[in-house]
C-alpha cells in the first residue's frame, strides 16, 4: 500500500517502521509525515508517543484516535519548513459530513536526546 503521507514510497517503507517502533523519525518533517499517516490509519497511541512529554496533558488519545477515524485523510501537502524545527502543511479531508476540509498549519518540533516530537501547531488561514 502507497504510505498515506503522500511521500511516494510504500507504507511499509516509509512511516510503518516508526508506527511499529521499529526507528524514530530523523527530521521533524518525517515526524509530521508519519503523524499524518497516523491520523488516517488511525493510531492514537502514536500521536500521543510523539507529542513532547510535557504538552501531552493538552491532548487526549481518545479523542487523536476518534479525529482520525471520523475522517477520510486524503493527502499530505508539506508547504514549506521555515526551520529545522518546522513544518508548514496543509493535510486534506473529508470530515465526518461529508464536507471537504483543509487543516492548515504551521508545526513546531522539538529534538530530544536524538528523538523528535510535536510541540504546537498554529493554524493558518
Amino acid at each position: 500500500m502507497n504510505c498515506p503521507c503522500c511521500s511516494g514510497k510504500s507504507y511499509e517503507d516509509c512511516c510503518q517502521p516508526f508506527h511499529l517502533r521499529e526507528k524514530f523519525p530523523q527530521t521533524a518533517e518525517s515526524l509530521m509525515r508519519s503523524r499524518f499517516s497516523a491520523f488516517a490509519l488511525p493510531n492514537g497511541a502514536y500521536l500521543m508517543e510523539t507529542t513532547l512529554p510535557e504538552k501531552r496533558k493538552f491532548h487526549d488519545q481518545d479523542e487523536l484516535q476518534n479525529w482520525g477515524e471520523s475522517n477520510s485523510w486524503k493527502r499530505l501537502e508539506i508547504i514549506k519548513k521555515p526551520a529545522e524545527n518546522m513544518v508548514q502543511f496543509k493535510a486534506y479531508y473529508t470530515d465526518e459530513n461529508g464536507v471537504a476540509q483543509i487543516h492548515h498549519e504551521l508545526s513546531l518540533f522539538k529534538k530530544v536526546d536524538k528523538r523528535w516530537f510535536y510541540v504546537s501547531g498554529e493554524f493558518l488561514d
